[in-house]
């Protein structure tokens, strides 16, 4: 067993308070950023002339990009500066987002979306590596809940202000959006956070290492993607497959023999190895990243909820979410991560598996509440921890390339969890009507209950907490 304590903060923020504002602010950019686009999509079909395999590819470029960048985006924000990779993440969007209100043809949006995924697999990192070189002690644990707070809003209220916008400016409105988002960021950052000094020794990157890791990961997520949309035996996604395979083995192998690896050494493995951290987060992913579709699912398509009223249906999932961000950050100082991901887990399995036992097409959304709740509290208990433990097993120096690893393990584990829940499902048998998505959505939420189960034991099993400023890893 090895103590690891919290990392000293590597950086003063000149204006602590601006700072915090803009952390949470690209936790929210970013999280907007991943369903407000759902709601826009039949009106982009309808006016570009889009079919579905083209509007498919809008979503998942995005993912891809965002799922293949995110390891070299955290390695990055170690080397190149984490101020410099926010600021470069922040005009990304921006610019790709006013390029995306302007486009017209399909062809135009995809490469946004791709560009936007670009620029969040740089901010995320980066505002992490921030918020963990800004503040330390209880003050780092209140800005992670402010951050998480931050986060679940914008996931749980896209839909919504992707309805309104839609409804009142037409689809163009949720990429314009982002542009007084991205340029206030970007103001921000230039004035609460100093200029990153990088020594030119510390630039060094492995060439074979990135090309390799990035390449890995992008084709990893998009076969995922493409198994989910067009089916595991395809020949298509065998390839990709494989081909994400071929591109592992290379990425390890350039990994043994670099003397500058994209993945610190000794960052993974041993007692104060990240491993266990990356497969709470990939689990996080696969089952709380998931869940929110089927959700919507059920209230569009078997509840006949319109747009913004699915939006306001998920009011107060993201209040109870916020809450919870808030209320882990506080009992960390005193409880230590540990008890809490336990808590979150098994309180987002009862949440889960008490949906699967009320969301029918019959039922009204009362009953729905104490799922939805107790799957909240869970989702924002798990989220602000796992993020605190990520930050306590990396020293100042290689913060970024542990968000990196952790948030690459999340997005996989979303691509993923997704795919095998919605195999669960069996969509594909939803044009038989509301009874069979309904039964469907209902496996998917058992499913999902038992994953959280597991990742309550994962949980158990590899985190020790020795006291509450301090960890003991095994």
């Amino acid at each position: 067993m090895t103590r690891t304590a919290l990392a000293p903060p590597a950086r003063t923020a000149t204006r602590p308070g601006l700072a915090l504002a803009a952390l949470a602010g690209a936790q929210l950019m970013i999280a907007l950023d991943f369903s407000i686009v759902y709601v826009a999509l039949p009106g982009i079909g309808a006016d570009l002339a889009v079919g579905p395999s083209g509007l498919t590819w809008i979503v998942n470029a995005y993912v891809v990009a965002t799922g293949g960048l995110l390891l070299l985006g955290g390695r990055a924000t170690d080397l190149l500066g984490a101020r410099r990779m926010f600021l470069l993440g922040a005009a990304l969007y921006g610019a790709s987002s006013a390029v995306g209100g302007l486009a017209g043809d399909a062809g135009v949006l995809v490469a946004v979306r791709a560009v936007q995924g670009i620029g969040g697999a740089l901010l995320f990192p980066a505002a992490l590596a921030l918020l963990n070189g800004t503040f330390s002690g209880p003050a780092r644990a209140r800005a992670h809940g402010m951050w998480g707070a931050a986060g679940a809003a914008g996931l749980c209220c896209g839909s919504l202000l992707g309805g309104v916008l839609v409804h009142a400016f037409s689809w163009p409105a949720v990429f314009w959006v982002n542009l007084p988002m991205a340029g206030l960021l970007v103001t921000a950052a230039v004035l609460a956070f100093p200029a990153d000094t990088p020594t030119r020794a510390e630039r060094g990157l492995d060439a074979r290492a990135a090309v390799s890791g990035t390449a890995a990961a992008a084709l990893a997520t998009l076969a995922v993607t493409q198994g989910a949309d067009h089916g595991w035996w395809q020949t298509g996604t065998g390839v990709l497959i494989a081909a994400a395979a071929i591109c592992a083995a290379a990425f390890v192998l350039a990994e043994r023999r670099s003397p500058r690896p994209l993945v610190p050494r000794g960052l993974l493995a041993g007692s104060r190895g990240l491993l266990p951290v990356a497969a709470v987060t990939a689990l996080y992913g696969a089952c709380f990243g998931a869940v929110p579709f089927f959700l919507t699912l059920h209230f569009q398509q078997v509840q006949e909820l319109t747009p913004l009223a699915t939006g306001l249906a998920f009011l107060l999932p993201a209040l109870v979410t916020a809450a919870a961000t808030q209320a882990t950050a506080r009992l960390s100082g005193r409880w230590g991560v540990r008890p809490l991901l336990l808590i979150g887990a098994l309180a987002g399995a009862v949440g889960a598996l008490a949906l699967a036992a009320t969301a029918s097409a019959d039922g009204g959304y009362a009953r729905l509440v104490p799922g939805l709740v107790l799957l909240s509290i869970g989702q924002g208990a798990v989220w602000t921890a796992m993020w605190l433990a990520a930050a306590r097993r990396a020293d100042a120096a290689q913060q970024g390339a542990a968000s990196g690893v952790a948030s690459t393990a999340l997005q996989l584990g979303t691509a993923l969890g997704l795919a095998a829940l919605t195999a669960v499902a069996g969509l594909s048998g939803a044009a038989a009507g509301t009874t069979s998505l309904s039964s469907g959505i209902t496996a998917a939420l058992l499913t999902a209950g038992g994953c959280l189960v597991a990742l309550a034991v994962v949980c158990a099993v590899r985190v020790r907490t020795a006291s509450p400023d301090t960890e003991e890893l095994s």
